[in-house]
């Protein structure tokens, strides 16, 4: 993946751009790479907690675009991992005091003076304005989507949005993905979910509690854990990377979208 600055994005909330946002970016350093991710969900941050990071946070990305402080002033390294940083949200500010022209001369600054190798940006459930900023600097994007149909249909039509404002770099990974219930046809499956979108996957996450359990302590999935989640995550971060990375078995049978065709004589 060519893309520099890239925005993790969805049509809905709950579908884990935040987790995929501080895994895929430590992944990435941890790769060697200089990355910043940076929380644009103003008023509703997260990613410093998830980053476990949020006893940190001095200065945030609104004071950066309204020039309170510099752009180094604002940057939370993290000491776990090097050439890892996070620019955070600001916490009592909501999504207008955003500005998408201000904000696409901080990630120009990251990438082209601060000597950043990947910008990830942790962008706003839904398609407004929060969003609409979060998108404007990107030149990829990383749709997240769970396999259900409601997360399916919202990701469709930001993938048209995206297309639209000229991010042509764009990749799903598919999130919480449980084979036994794609194989009782309980859930969408990777090929269903393909076929409706028509974008090509990064990434394919399993349902893993070990999630759950790290968002909790604050601390990414794959600095430590050797889970299924983990190493699915890495194995995505290698392939932003242009790593040839076989994905999992695809082949189960498929999920809901495969038995209702069977039911109707489709497919």
């Amino acid at each position: 993946m060519e893309a520099r600055a890239i925005v993790v994005t969805s049509g809905k909330g709950g579908v884990g751009k935040t987790t995929t946002t501080a895994n895929v970016g430590t992944a990435l350093a941890r790769l060697g790479e200089k990355v910043a991710v940076i929380d644009v969900d103003v008023g509703l941050r997260n990613l410093d907690v998830v980053m476990g990071l949020e006893g940190r946070v001095v200065f945030d990305l609104i004071d950066v675009l309204e020039g309170r402080c510099k752009l180094r002033q604002a940057l939370i390294r993290d000491k776990r991992v090097e050439n890892l940083y996070l620019l955070p949200a600001s916490q009592t500010r909501d999504k207008e005091a955003l500005d998408a022209e201000r904000f696409r001369e901080v990630v120009r600054r990251l990438l082209e003076e601060e000597g950043f190798d990947r910008v990830l940006i942790d962008s706003p459930a839904g398609i407004e304005r929060g969003f609409q900023t979060a998108a404007a600097p990107a030149d990829g994007a990383l749709v997240v989507v769970n396999p259900e149909v409601s997360s399916v249909r919202d990701a469709d039509r930001i993938i048209g949005l995206l297309e639209a404002g000229e991010v042509r770099e764009n990749y799903l990974v598919i999130n919480r993905l449980r084979p036994d219930m794609v194989r009782r046809g309980d859930m969408l499956s990777v090929e269903d979910i393909l076929e409706i979108l028509g974008l090509r996957p990064i990434g394919i996450i399993p349902e893993d509690e070990q999630i759950l359990v790290s968002t909790n302590v604050g601390e990414p999935l794959v600095l430590k854990n050797a889970s299924a989640a983990a190493k699915a995550f890495m194995d995505t971060a290698r392939r932003i990377r242009g790593e040839e990375v076989p994905f999992p078995n695809m082949e189960a049978t498929r999920g809901i979208l495969g038995a209702l065709k069977r039911l109707f004589g489709g497919a």
